[in-house]
Order: C-alpha cells, then structure tokens, then sequence
C-alpha cells in the first residue's frame, strides 16, 4: 500500500486488501474506489463512495481499494454536505481509469467534475492559508501573509469552505506524516516531529480523529501473515491496552 501525493491539496492512499476504518471525520472530500469489491459507509454500500469533509463516519471495504482525498472546495457544496454519495460500478471505473497508475490528478479532477460539477470559487486567500498553514509554526504568520487578522483569517476560511483552519492545519500535517510512515525507514516520533506535531502522542491522536486508524497501521510490512481478511495488524494492538 502507499500514499502519494499528487500536486498541492490531493492525496492518494492505496491499500491491496480490504480494509475497515473507525469512525473519523476529516476536512476532505474523499473518494473510495475499490478494485471490482463494495464500500460501505455506515449502512450504505456501493461500488464506490464520495464522502464529504466534516461528516462522522466509519468506512469499510471487501477488496482492495484506492482512496482518493481531495480540497474541501473541489466539489460544490462542502459546507452543507450531510451525506455520502455512492457511486455505481460505471463511475467508480471511470475514476479509478482517470486516475491510471500514473496518479494522474488533473484527468481525477475533470472526470469528477463531470457528475460533481466544478469546483467552488473560492478567495485567493483562503486557498493560500489552506496550502501553506501546515508547514507554518503559528497561523499568526499565515494571516500576516495574506494581509489579515489571525481572526479574520479564521472566520473568512470557515465561512468559505466549513472547516476550522486550525483542523486544515493538522490535517496538512498529517498527510506529511502519513507520507513518511508509508514509505518506511521513519518511526512514528520522527514523522511526528517532522510535520509539526508535539510528539507521537499527539500524532496518534490525530490519525484516529481524522483518519480513523492508528499510526502502526500505516506502516509497511504489518499484515497478518495468518489473517485471511487483509486486516492489518497494529504494534500498538499487539502491545494491548
């Protein structure tokens, strides 16, 4: 499995087997594209799902899978979305085609755009302060950039996109981390600090909250040699409570 990303605000995470997430809540659209099996979110299944940004939701799969996270403005309506939209298997193979083993993410974009619609307008400064506020110490600093108030700033991305920028910050810097661990040769306190995080503690916290997994878990090499569902086996679950 891996995750890549794909330009600023997009990351592709790609796991062999089926796999089964807890219930999180990110500040993304993301789009599940399983390889021929189902997705289910809560009690909805399809061949394929788009789930907006802000929604609670566990989220499983009955085979390999390529999830797809995308800008809170890249689909029309992020901040009043309150369900997932399932995909049926002509769509979700359309996109999966679009994104090709290139992880081509502007042929992703324009297919989504077709059934979606295109992407929201949104001010030149709030996409700024999304793409940059995760590798920034204080948000002080990104609304000195974009000639605001950290309070303006803060009231001016919620109102645009629905999300707390504090929330996009964290979520910047953990696709950083996520991206350190997928590739291996980083330990979780290393990737931690290295994205800005307080320590693994921190990290972990995080994953679960908006990803729904644990930071072991995405790491190579920790499937269960003897697990006939592809589930991955956690360090922190063989260590126990």
């Amino acid at each position: 499995m891996g995750m890549f990303t794909v330009g600023h605000g997009i990351s592709v995470f790609a796991e062999s087997r089926p796999y089964e997430v807890t219930r999180h809540r990110h500040p993304a659209w993301k789009l599940v594209l399983p390889a021929g099996g189902h997705v289910s979110v809560g009690t909805d299944a399809g061949a394929g799902v788009l789930v907006p940004p802000g929604l609670e939701h566990g989220c499983g799969t009955s085979s390999g899978f390529v999830a797809v996270f995308l800008e809170p403005w890249r689909v029309p309506g992020a901040a009043h979305a309150v369900r997932p939209r399932r995909l049926d298997a002509a769509r979700t193979r359309r996109l999966r085609d679009a994104l090709g083993p290139q992880l081509d993410g502007a042929a992703l974009r324009a297919e989504l755009a077709v059934f979606a619609g295109p992407p929201t307008a949104v001010d030149a400064r709030v996409r700024h302060a999304v793409l940059t506020c995760g590798r920034a110490a204080r948000l002080d600093a990104v609304a000195a950039d974009v000639g605001l108030s950290p309070a303006r700033l803060r009231t001016l991305v919620r109102t645009e996109v629905g999300i707390p920028l504090g929330t996009l910050r964290q979520w910047e810097r953990l696709r950083t981390a996520v991206g350190s661990l997928v590739q291996g040769g980083t330990d979780i306190a290393e990737a931690a600090t290295a994205a800005g995080f307080a320590d693994q503690a921190h990290l972990t916290r995080t994953v679960r909250r908006l990803a729904g997994r644990t930071p072991g878990s995405l790491r190579p090499g920790l499937l269960d040699p003897h697990a006939t569902s592809g589930r991955r086996v956690d360090p922190d679950e063989r260590r126990g409570p």
